[in-house]
């Protein structure tokens, strides 16, 4: 307990900040004159006290002297009306707070005791008088209430002590033991067991969510009965997040209908991926797919490179910074855990969020109770959790995309994803193969274990609804996690201190361990020996607790001694919590105790086969198409202005993407500063190759033809890369299934359509999947404000993401026109394709003809396409998508500052032909001298449309159809998110 507490107030001089951030809470709708803000550390100490000078000394070292300054245990004085702390409530990540105390720690040549903390907090002062309901919601802007504690004070309560010394500390009840669970129960009391979790015997209250359901329940009370005993808490807890959708992907796995017995994974993206494999042969690019935390693909003779994208989006709607940061610095741990240790290169990302501007007025609770946070809040979040995951490990971030549409409003989609390098081989050693041996040790590496994750896997596995645990929300430590991701990947692996490797996400310890037991078949583990962020919790939150930033690895008893002391040399915590056996079971000790002993056969493989149906969904009728707008100039100007259309440059600029040096392509290009849909990467130093990267995603089609919308996802993905010059024989795949209510017949059915397109449409690219990842219950369950019951889904949506090896960067090709005079051409013929389209959205038009592609002929055209990039023959190219052949016109010649003179054809109505989405095409700027080559190459799929020049966009069909200033044009498409 401390004894001492201090606090030290942090303010600038002169707050270069102080603007920005007062105009976005302008923006917000609060009338405030000024927002300033200082950095609040509280230090508290227990048995020696520390000296004036100290603190003073401390302060220094906490300040930048140029241009901050602080005061030590007195209050900030400034003017304002309102002051308002936001801190972290007790047991929630600190990384401020641990960065600062590290400081202290250097600086006095000192280690904090049990009980000594530094907590960091943030103090805004406000100018301008606000009414007591509108200060409220401005600190519930500020602030999250599932992970900040908030104080409020008016000036004359401010007075002359200035804000409360608050020391957040967790309090915990000691629970030494594990519970028995009775499952001898009526079903419906067991049905409530799974939904809403195990009663606990001193609180009484619910647990949280097992995700289980009555099969499930049943196979498990069988197995306990055949070997006559009721289940510990902490084996019905371990068995709910191995079995859980979030990690078993249950509904990708079981058999469907009469024609998939198999079940959609095995018979769709793992089938056409093996196919494709055995095809090509000796040019097969896998390495690894499917088995390890990774996919991973051969970068070159010596290299390989990794992918994996993973969804945080049950705990990016409680609190979308915590989420989302745990995202990035999760999918980096898939990457370290990848073979014996990757080492994390490039970052993505990808937001599926609601319209900020709106507010959708839901609540988790009655009577407005518990309202859900708006758009705008978690598009800030998420876009800030990613960056600070990102920036502070150090890997680049150069590849994103956001989507916006209401249906996400409920609950968001954010992915996250990272690209690894390794060597394939070192001393004779397959780096990408590892095998856990009997005998190995089980060792923990990284940080603490708490509360924070607990139910993450199993509250992932559901709807959202009142009762979704605060427990399942986590905060990343990137600062943690980059020490030991330095250690392993670059000194530990090519010591050979370990034989295996894998990280402590979803679950926790049990399913890294029991995931790793496989490997030898079997573990003892003693769980009293983990280290915990503070004393009290039960053995059951030990073992499943999602507490970031740890790997669990298998070290060689003869290893030990290396391996520790190399990590102590490196401030990186390793403990020793077990040992790898190979006596088919998962053991588990607490002080002695057995609370938990399953075989893991069972454990893996027990849970019950299902045997879905789905129910073919038929889309809505379409209304008649709207006529021709006669201001064609004026639709361009508005449909560069969507959301889904226009720059958000401001996410891009807020992430580092040339740290580690790498940079070649990166997200906005031209001097007009265009949105890229891929992005070009060096990762191995003094090598011509690089990683290319993009992404692809169409909602808006799913619910007229998913079969179709996998189809355009597949194409346009691999379409982006094609158009920095990667070869279609380079390119590999990765899915990212985010559905909604897919307990529902109908839902399943569109899920089986868009995996039956997956399959199809990889085999004719002949590119494989070598990842991916499926989140089955995007749903929210809530009130809106007159207490009605209302569910929001989101639209059935499916990220394609491609990697593919460009083999020369030197000439790889960006996406702004360049030099006036040269030739414009249309790559693919255009069709009268709209259903779904960005421009039917603006027109509030609907269809049926959602575009189709015979990728078959499409592959033999991006052959040539990587060709002519190769031969130096084109200039430009960007990739055709939402907006279709206008937007896409309008972004190369807005990138390039660079006017554009176009003759359309009279085959289609203006509007359809210039923003009909049809699949399979480019637009490509090629210098005069070239163009009987780049003609040649492409036959009657080059369509010249005109050339650059001058500073308008001109357009003539049969007559004039449009004229626009490019500066208009630019002006347009950044506009929606200037001030973000």
């Amino acid at each position: 307990m401390a004894s001492f507490v201090h606090r030290i107030e942090v303010h600038y001089k002169k707050d270069p900040r102080q603007k920005i951030r007062t105009d976005r809470i302008r923006s917000l709708g609060f009338p405030i004159d000024e927002l300033q803000l200082v950095d609040v550390y509280t230090i508290a100490i227990g048995d020696r006290d520390m000296s004036p000078g100290e603190l003073a000394e401390i302060g220094t070292r906490l300040t930048n002297p140029v241009v901050q300054e602080f005061v030590v245990d007195r209050a900030t004085r400034t003017l304002f009306d309102s002051a308002i702390e936001v801190g972290f409530l007790p047991g929630v990540t600190d990384n401020v707070g641990t960065t600062a105390r590290q400081t202290i720690e250097d600086f006095l040549g000192i280690q904090f005791g049990e009980g000594e903390t530094v907590s960091s907090s943030e103090l805004y002062f406000v100018r301008g008088r606000l009414a007591p309901d509108v200060l409220a919601r401005l600190a519930a802007t500020l602030a999250n209430p599932l992970v900040n504690r908030v104080n409020v004070k008016s000036r004359q309560e401010y007075g002359e002590n200035g804000m409360d010394r608050v020391v957040p500390q967790v309090r915990l009840h000691e629970l030494p033991a594990a519970g028995m669970v009775d499952l001898a129960i009526p079903d419906t009391d067991l049905a409530r067991i799974g939904k809403e979790g195990i009663c606990d015997p001193q609180t009484g209250h619910r647990r949280g969510p097992l995700a289980l359901d009555l099969a499930q329940l049943h196979a498990i009370r069988d197995y306990f009965d055949r070997h006559n005993r009721k289940p510990t808490d902490v084996e019905l807890e371990s068995l709910a997040q191995t079995w859980s959708e979030h990690c078993k992907h249950t509904i990708f796995a079981s058999a469907m209908d009469d024609d998939v017995p198999k079940g959609l994974y095995k018979t769709c993206i793992q089938a056409a991926t093996n196919e494709i494999r055995a095809k090509k042969g000796d040019r097969d690019i896998c390495v690894t797919v499917f088995t390890d935390n990774s996919g991973a693909i051969i970068f070159d003779d010596e290299y390989l490179v990794t992918h994996k994208v993973e969804t945080h989006n049950s705990p990016s709607a409680l609190d979308p910074f915590g989420g989302a940061l745990t995202g990035i610095v999760g999918v980096n741990r898939d990457t370290i855990g990848f073979g014996l240790g990757a080492k994390p290169c490039i970052n993505v990302y990808g937001f599926c969020v609601g319209d900020p501007a709106s507010d959708p007025g839901l609540f988790r609770g009655k009577d407005r109770a518990i309202p859900i946070l708006s758009p705008r809040q978690i598009l800030d979040g998420v876009v800030r959790g990613v960056g600070v995951g990102g920036n502070c490990s150090g890997i680049p971030t150069p590849q994103g995309f956001c989507w916006f549409d209401n249906r996400y409003a409920g609950k968001p989609l954010v992915f996250a994803g990272t690209v690894g390098v390794m060597p394939r081989q070192h001393n004779g050693r397959n780096l990408y193969q590892k095998k856990a041996e009997p005998g190995d040790l089980i060792v923990m590496v990284g940080g603490r274990v708490g509360k924070d994750g607990i139910h993450g896997a199993t509250f992932s596995s559901e709807a959202l609804d009142p009762e979704s645990p605060v427990t399942a929300v986590q905060i990343g430590d990137p600062i943690t996690q980059k020490k030991f991701s330095d250690v392993i990947v670059k000194e530990a692996r090519d010591l050979g201190l370990y034989r295996s490797i894998t990280d402590n996400g979803a679950g926790g310890l049990s399913c890294s361990v029991a995931e790793m037991a496989k490997e030898c078949n079997g573990c003892h583990v003693e769980l009293d020996r983990v280290p915990l962020k503070y004393p009290g919790m039960a053995p059951w939150e030990i073992w499943i607790s999602e507490s970031q930033e740890r790997m669990t690895l298998a070290v060689p008893p003869e290893k030990l001694s290396d391996f520790t002391g190399l990590l102590a040399r490196r401030e990186v915590e390793a403990t020793v919590i077990g040992r790898f056996t190979d006596t088919g079971r998962c053991v588990v000790e607490y002080h002695g105790t057995t609370v938990m002993d399953i075989d893991l056969a069972f454990l893996h493989d027990g849970l019950p086969k299902k045997h879905l149906t789905t129910m073919p969904v038929k889309a809505a009728e379409p209304a008649p198409l709207p006529a021709c707008p006669d201001r064609l100039g004026d639709t361009l100007v508005a449909m560069l202005g969507r959301r889904n259309i226009c720059s958000t440059e401001f996410v891009s600029i807020q992430y580092d993407h040339t740290v580690q040096g790498g940079h070649v392509l990166g997200p906005v290009q031209g001097k007009g500063r265009v949105q890229s849909v891929a992005t070009l990467t060096k990762v191995v130093p003094g090598s011509k190759k690089g990683v290319g990267l993009s992404q692809a995603i169409f909602p808006s089609y799913s619910e007229i033809d998913p079969y179709r919308m996998a189809g355009a996802a597949i194409d346009t993905a691999i379409r982006g890369l094609v158009a920095i010059g990667i070869s279609p024989e380079s390119i590999a795949l990765l899915d990212n299934f985010c559905w909604c209510s897919s307990d529902e017949p109908g839902r399943l059915w569109q899920l089986k359509q868009a995996a039956m397109g997956c399959y199809d449409y990889a085999k004719a690219f002949g590119t494989p999947f070598i990842s991916g990842k499926d989140s089955m219950f995007n749903d929210f369950s809530g009130y809106d404000a007159e207490n009605n019951r209302v569910k929001v889904s989101v639209p059935p949506t499916l990220l394609i993401s491609s990697i593919g090896i460009h083999a020369d960067v030197a000439k790889a090709v960006s996406l702004d026109a360049k030099i006036a005079g040269d030739l414009v051409y249309v790559i693919g013929g255009t069709e009268e394709e709209l259903a779904g389209s960005e421009y039917f959205a603006h027109l509030g038009a609907s269809g049926s003809t959602v575009p189709r592609l015979d990728a078959a002929a499409a592959r033999q055209r991006y052959l040539w396409f990587s060709d002519v990039i190769a031969h130096e023959l084109v200039a430009s190219a960007y990739p055709v998508g939402h907006g279709g052949l206008g937007v896409a016109l309008a972004k190369v010649a807005i990138a390039g500052r660079l006017g554009m003179d176009i003759t359309i054809p009279e085959t289609l109505r203006p509007d359809i032909f210039f923003f009909s989405e049809t699949l399979g095409r480019f637009v490509v700027t090629v210098a005069p001298d070239h163009k009987r080559a780049f003609e040649r190459a492409f036959g009657p799929d080059a369509l010249l449309l005109g050339k650059t020049g001058g500073s308008r966009l001109r357009v003539t069909g049969r007559t004039l159809l449009l004229e626009q200033e490019i500066a208009a044009l630019e002006e347009a498409y950044k506009a929606p998110f200037r001030g973000f």
